[in-house]
């Protein structure tokens, strides 16, 4: 299992240096940032008192509805923004939302501590989670059923899993769906034939799976080198939608904290990858 470290002492340090005004901002969206999100509002609201930052989870989809229906100034996403919701916003506020890249995350597949399994292609992948393939034995492990854990139809990390593994098909009918990445992590640790998916920070309690683009193929971990170079096949963008009428002030000020080394050092410790620095203008 890995471990991350970051100074977050950096982070608290950096924004003291912030002239901001009195400001509450609001953020909703991907239960796969939460953790993140809160950290962010929570190392920066110490050194900026005046500021008030609450964060709520929900989802990738509740998250882009409450941005049209102008109830949240910040939608955290874990999938890019899709052309009807543009087309919703646009037709909320005039214009199409702002996109921010805010992290990189290897969405990662867990079994159990237990589970002699230790990799998995992306063909092997969908046959589990489409149900064509239902016993470990199967894919090289012990002769039992398998038990698949999922996210809600809401999530963006169901959705680009998916896109990518399931090739646009539905998981299983006997799958498992959980709201939260958290809750499926849960349900794996404690469950010794369970399979399920979810952001790389979100991994004590379970193994990670090393993941192959074919059968056969060399299986790559979900690390900061393979997911910033681009070699595991499950990497992603995290992001961050605005309004751009509110992308001002102490918003512009904390999108603008959140992409600087300060920032980037919160992903760090909370178990995300920090964007490359020409990605972070």
């Amino acid at each position: 299992m890995r471990t991350f470290f970051a100074p977050l002492a950096l982070a608290a340090a950096l924004v003291s240096a912030l002239p901001l005004a009195a400001a509450n901002v609001t953020v909703k969206g991907s239960d796969t940032m939460v953790i993140l999100a809160q950290k962010w509002a929570e190392v920066y609201m110490q050194q900026s008192a005046a500021t008030r930052i609450q964060v709520t989870g929900g989802g990738t989809g509740v998250g882009f509805a409450a941005l049209q229906n102008k109830t949240t100034d910040l939608c955290n996403a874990s999938r890019k923004i899709r052309a009807k919701e543009i087309e919703a916003c646009v037709k909320a506020f005039g214009k199409r939302p702002t996109e921010y890249k805010v992290a990189l995350d290897g969405l990662s597949v867990y079994v159990h501590a237990s589970n002699p399994v230790e990799q998995l292609s992306l063909e092997q992948l969908e046959a589990i989670f489409t149900g064509k393939i239902r016993n470990w034995k199967q894919v090289g492990g012990k002769d039992e059923a398998i038990i698949v854990y999922s996210r809600e139809n809401s999530s963006g990390t169901y959705e680009f899993f998916k896109e990518h593994v399931l090739k646009g098909r539905d998981v299983t009918a006997s799958a498992q769906t959980l709201q939260g990445t958290a809750q499926v992590l849960q349900a794996v640790a404690a469950e010794p034939k369970a399979i399920g998916y979810g952001g790389a920070a979100y991994g004590a309690g379970a193994k990670h799976l090393k993941v192959s683009k074919e059968t056969g193929g060399e299986a790559i971990e979900p690390t900061e080198e393979t997911v910033v170079g681009g070699t595991y096949p499950l990497w992603r963008y995290l992001f961050i939608y605005v309004n751009p009428a509110l992308d001002k002030g102490e918003i512009a000020a904390y999108l603008n904290w959140i992409r600087s080394d300060a920032g980037q050092a919160v992903v760090k410790d909370v178990g995300y990858y920090p964007l490359p620095r020409p990605l972070r203008q």
